[in-house]
């Protein structure tokens, strides 16, 4: 968790003087139009602190006719097109912010979540704070958390070309077959054999996630760790385990159907039982912006309401 220093802006030579101008691309599924107020509002903040939009172009195309835009709005469609790109900002919930992270992959961006969906544990900076948002990323005055991000290898090609996920890699079976049988191991060595529906891997940042949600720990961002979540397992004695994140976490996978289910975050596919597959630290981190008075504990007890008992 540091402090984000001061990096080189682009700068454009006029006769007089050097403007300096700073690119931010700004990416989102869709504006709902309770929401078309708060937008506008963050899109004018951008111009009163001279932070040029790249807007991401299906976003854009869906606001271009509602909001007030600057003249000559800049577009990307995809990753190869962040280019000059200081910041990625997303706007929505925590599934939009993952979709974010597909997009920044290895680029020195920071990514800064302004949460226009619900639960936002991850894009933390909440609608009533885009004003102070805005400016603390002019000004510099946020503070970048490195979040490690869990790598998917297999016998076949898996997730395209972005085979990492922020949150979690998850097994299941497919809709209503039987359960299935995860044997798993840690560097080669055997752990454990999962009768269960499914097993997430998830990251420290996904420990808030899914992970969560079927029994597993809160770690904390800095952790340095894996958490291993059977869900709905058929032995009781079975419980959620956390690894060191400097492991290799391989799987062999037996099942009555053919065929079961691996999730990366919100991705998914289809795949065979004969497939190999294996989970690892990815080799980059993502930095995620939040603003200085935000941290991971505030977070917890606002998220949770954890504090907030009336016995109190």
């Amino acid at each position: 968790m540091v402090i984000q220093p001061v990096r080189a802006k682009r700068a454009i030579f006029t006769p007089k003087e050097y403007i300096l101008i700073m690119k931010a691309a700004i990416y989102s599924r869709v504006m709902e139009a309770e929401q078309q107020k708060d937008f506008q509002l963050f899109l004018d903040e951008l111009a009163v602190q001279k932070i040029e939009p790249v807007i991401f172009q299906p976003f854009f195309n869906a606001i271009k006719d509602k909001l007030h835009l600057p003249a000559g709005t800049a577009t990307f469609s995809s990753s190869a097109d962040l280019q000059d790109i200081e910041f990625i900002i997303s706007l929505g919930g925590d599934g939009t912010l993952l979709d974010t992270v597909t997009l920044v992959r290895n680029r020195d961006i920071s990514i800064m979540g302004i949460n226009f969906g619900r639960l936002g544990f991850l894009a933390g900076i909440g609608r009533d704070e885009v004003t102070r948002a805005v400016k603390a990323m002019a000004q510099r005055t946020y503070v970048v958390d490195k979040r490690t991000m869990i790598h998917v290898d297999a016998s076949i090609p898996l997730f395209g070309d972005v085979p990492y996920g922020l949150n979690e890699f998850s097994i299941h079976k497919r809709d209503v077959a039987s359960m299935i049988k995860i044997h798993t191991y840690l560097n080669g060595e055997f752990l454990n054999t999962y009768w269960a529906d499914g097993l997430i891997v998830a990251t420290p940042t996904g420990s808030t996630g899914y992970s969560l949600s079927c029994g597993g720990p809160v770690v904390f961002p800095d952790s340095g760790s894996f958490v291993i979540t059977p869900v709905a397992p058929h032995n009781l004695n079975v419980r959620p385990i956390v690894v060191p994140d400097n492991n290799i976490i391989s799987f062999e996978i037996e099942s009555r159907t053919d065929q079961f289910i691996c999730a990366l975050d919100s991705r998914r596919e289809i795949v065979s039982k004969d497939i190999q597959l294996a989970v690892k630290k990815e080799d980059f981190d993502i930095s995620l912006v939040r603003l200085s008075e935000n941290n991971f504990l505030q977070t917890l007890r606002n998220k949770l309401t954890w504090g907030l008992d009336k016995r109190n």
